[in-house]
């Protein structure tokens, strides 16, 4: 177990808090999801209540080590504003005398955001002059970053050798929710995969097959499931080198009593650009069409096998859900979750932004914001940025 913000205390003290403000952009520089910004608030809002001197830090984009303006933490520092309902104030560096300077003078309940991280090359290489650097800002250091625990970064790995390291009410949550799914589940335990790739997933599933009752299977990745299988798939998403691996995947699952559900039938399209344009198919799909989303028979089989389920967890979208009517199949099953007696655990990226589109998120259990490192987490991996914590 590691220390939490809950074993520390703050009064006086300047607190180093790295969280993951790294928020979509649109060209005018404004923030078109502050999700990652309004997880980050139970944090900073416990350690300015319990008297901490707040200093955030973030990446922002990839300025590959220079500074770049349309990559300044500029829009977050006036959002987070907002949000919390009282003065940010926001430095022009993240380390040197300025920022050294405005750290110094907080007081008790104040709140400072240092500019991005990766304006420095030595943030990604962990270079450890530039992380005493960052750690000289504070005299506590709390991760609330889950989305960045898998990098050995200077913000994540490198501060930690100098500063007592406690993790976040956002990292908390991640590790309760995540670890409870690799190291003792509910069941009947039941896996929902979707999204483009076969490679992204083969080391969760590998990981969980001993622990795992149920596995969905849709989205791109369910068509080099078929096509192991001896289906046609037409022009549909391939993996081509997966095939054999996801027919050793099947065998396993067989050999293991891990009930495997394929869709049995696809909306399929000539053309993205041109939605309207689609028909339902069987579970093979003839040369020139591709599949775009779980088909009408594929939705009833889904969520009647999830009906008895205690603990799901999805990762990956089960159609082109940004291309409606391709969000069907996606939709319908994230409905059926809400009303289950289940831990419902939604992995991050894009099945993320999917619950939300259908505005569903606040009926989940809980809905990771680590993409990759919910990945490697879920696949049994440590995670730097938990490893560097200090135990209970």
């Amino acid at each position: 177990m590691k220390k939490t913000i809950r074993d520390i205390g703050f009064k006086g003290k300047r607190v180093l808090v790295r969280v993951d403000f790294n928020v979509p952009l649109d060209k005018g520089l404004n923030i078109t999801d502050d999700t990652r910004i309004t997880a980050a608030l139970p944090t900073i809002e416990y350690i300015v209540k319990n008297g901490g001197r707040v200093i955030l830090m973030s990446h922002l984009g990839r300025p590959k080590g220079k500074v770049k303006d349309e990559f300044r933490l500029t829009p977050v520092a006036k959002r987070l504003r907002e949000l919390l309902g009282r003065s940010v104030k926001k430095t022009d560096d993240c380390i040197g005398a300025g920022a050294l300077e405005s750290a110094k003078a907080l007081k008790d309940g104040d709140v400072l955001l240092l500019e991005n991280l990766r304006f420095h090359p030595e943030e990604e290489a962990n270079d450890p002059v530039f992380a005493a650097e960052l750690a000289s800002l504070g005299e506590v250091y709390v991760d609330d970053a889950f989305g960045a625990c898998h990098r050995e970064h200077a913000s994540i790995d490198g501060v930690t050798k100098s500063l007592p390291s406690v993790a976040g009410m956002l990292l908390e949550k991640e590790m309760k929710y995540l670890g409870g799914v690799v190291d003792d589940p509910k069941k009947p335990f039941a896996l929902i995969f979707g999204g483009a790739k076969v490679s992204d997933k083969v080391g969760i599933i590998e990981n969980l097959l001993d622990k795992v009752d149920i596995i969905l299977i849709g989205g791109g990745m369910a068509y080099t499931f078929l096509k192991s299988k001896g289906h046609t798939i037409g022009s549909s998403k391939l993996e081509a080198g997966l095939i054999d691996k996801a027919a050793e995947i099947l065998d396993a699952a067989k050999s293991k009593g891990v009930k495997v559900y394929l869709p049995v039938d696809h909306v399929i399209t000539k053309n993205l650009s041109n939605p309207s344009d689609n028909k339902v198919a069987g579970i093979d799909i003839e040369d020139g069409w591709m599949g775009v989303d779980i088909g009408p028979k594929s939705i009833e089989i889904f969520r009647g096998a999830l009906k008895g389920a205690r603990t799901i967890v999805w990762n990956g979208p089960l159609g082109v859900f940004e291309v409606p009517p391709f969000d069907k199949g996606s939709r319908a099953v994230a409905e059926s979750l809400t009303a289950l007696d289940a831990a419902t655990i939604i992995g991050g990226g894009d099945t993320a932004a999917a619950i939300s589109r259908f505005g569903l998120s606040d009926k989940m259990s809980h809905i990771s914001t680590g993409g990759g490192a919910s990945l490697e987490f879920l696949e049994g991996k440590i995670l730097p940025g938990i490893a560097a914590l200090n135990d209970k």
